[in-house]
């Protein structure tokens, strides 16, 4: 594509920069910045006046559910939600059936995504062999074959050794393990934040303990090994708390938040007595909301740079799976497309500033993964054109109807947002269009 985004506020937060003005496209790259001086009609001329021009986002967490569970989500449905919430490149988790426990599977998801996706999908492999927490995979045929991370993301590596043990081949690797941080002995198969909520519906509770245990447990592994951990979707403020110690302390540690995590608490649990209703299952997920001091924690560590990046933890379940009652049903928020919807309230409530807010979701997770594959977010000229535009004020109504994702599955279904992606391009090529007659 030859074209012009013209006239929108162009924040990168690689570069620093934060001002008005146009992106010369040419093919995959961009070629020019600022106020371009072309003549227009050997291009394609998109009015972007009043929004926002960005790097594309970056996820680090997500579930595309293929193989094996494609009635749940494809890597052809996923990459479109994907690309519909403005992310230009995923990661995607190894739960798969089977697990992404070799380099063989890692080889499918590539090419698959190549094939059919829509975006930019670099594979996460698991830490260990099925993802049964027994016996470390190869880590280093893994990453040979195009792995950018390790983790047994929804099973949490238990063993302490097994631990260590991986935080060394990732300090010799590069690439970082990404722990699901739970203490099963502590969580005892809870499926709500232990407290008053979950006494009074008589479910039984998943105590931020159980979290920050592991974490501790976590962090001095990786103080010892000299490892590089990646903690994934923090969820209490005492998890924060010792993130924020970790790294004044110089530690090789980075950290995530969903954005459910920075915008829901666990009272949406209590807008109905029956907690058998669809609507209340859709907010149960793992690790479980909380209370608000904790989501109150969770933003000021975004803001700080405590929390490195924002991911969905995007977890598309079938309306079978959300059916029954609370115990029974699945864990899991459906999210890519409704992330900055979500998160630019924090900006509008003043938590966090839009650039800071951009930084997350682009250059944060890109530093998490230090792998060659993930090409810095920026709009420099000749870099990759994957770009995200979106209007900051365009007001929008959650129908999970109209998602791209097979996952229906959100607790904001009817919920009003303000901020919504109008157009996402990946090398180049429009790959989501939403711009309400703005094209010429």
């Amino acid at each position: 594509m030859n074209a012009i985004l013209k006239g929108g506020r162009i924040i990168d937060p690689y570069m620093e920069w934060d001002f008005l003005g146009d992106v010369l496209i040419k093919n995959t790259r961009i070629c020019e910045i600022g106020q371009v001086n072309v003549s227009e009609s050997d291009y394609k001329v998109i009015d972007v006046s009043g929004m926002i021009v960005s790097p594309g986002f970056v996820d680090l967490h997500c579930h595309l559910r293929e193989p094996g569970e494609e009635e749940k989500e494809t890597i052809a449905t996923g990459t479109l939600a994907a690309a519909s919430g403005g992310f230009t490149t995923i990661c995607s988790m190894p739960n798969t059936r089977p697990p992404i426990d070799t380099p063989d599977m890692v080889k499918f998801i590539s090419n698959k995504s190549s094939a059919e996706g829509c975006v930019n999908v670099l594979p996460i492999a698991c830490v260990t062999r099925n993802r049964q927490g027994s016996v470390l995979t190869n880590m280093k045929e893994l990453a040979d074959a195009g792995a950018v991370a390790f983790s047994d993301d929804g099973s949490p590596v238990q063993d302490d050794i097994l631990m260590a043990n991986s935080l060394i081949q990732s300090k010799e690797l590069g690439l970082p393990v990404i722990n699901h941080c739970e203490d099963l002995r502590l969580s005892e198969s809870g499926v709500i934040n232990d407290g008053n909520i979950a006494n009074r519906f008589g479910l039984k509770g998943w105590p931020s303990i159980a979290e920050e245990q592991m974490v501790r447990r976590d962090i001095s592994l990786a103080k010892s090994t000299g490892g590089y951990l990646h903690l994934a979707h923090i969820s209490s403020a005492g998890s924060v708390s010792l993130i924020r110690e970790a790294k004044q302390n110089g530690l090789n540690i980075t950290a995530e938040a969903t954005p459910h995590h920075l915008t829901i608490t666990e009272t949406v649990i209590q807008k109905g007595s029956d907690l058998s209703n669809i609507p209340y299952n859709m907010a149960k997920v793992n690790p479980p909301l909380r209370r608000k001091e904790d989501t109150v924690a969770i933003v000021n560590g975004l803001t700080e740079g405590v929390i490195d990046a924002v991911a969905t933890d995007h977890a598309p379940h079938t309306k079978r799976d959300k059916d029954g009652t609370f115990t029974e049903s699945a864990f899991g928020i459906s999210g890519l497309e409704t992330a900055l919807g979500s998160l630019i309230g924090l900006v509008n409530r003043g938590n966090i500033t839009l650039p800071n807010l951009i930084e997350r979701l682009t250059i944060g997770p890109a530093k998490v993964l230090r792998h060659p594959q993930m090409i810095n977010p920026t709009l420099k000229p000749n870099s990759i054109a994957d770009i995200t535009i979106f209007d900051p004020e365009l007001e929008w109504i959650v129908d999970p109807e109209k998602f791209f994702s097979k996952g229906r599955n959100t607790p904001i279904t009817g919920v009003k947002l303000k901020g919504k992606v109008v157009m996402t391009i990946v090398k180049g090529t429009i790959v989501y269009e939403n711009m309400r007659g703005k094209i010429d």
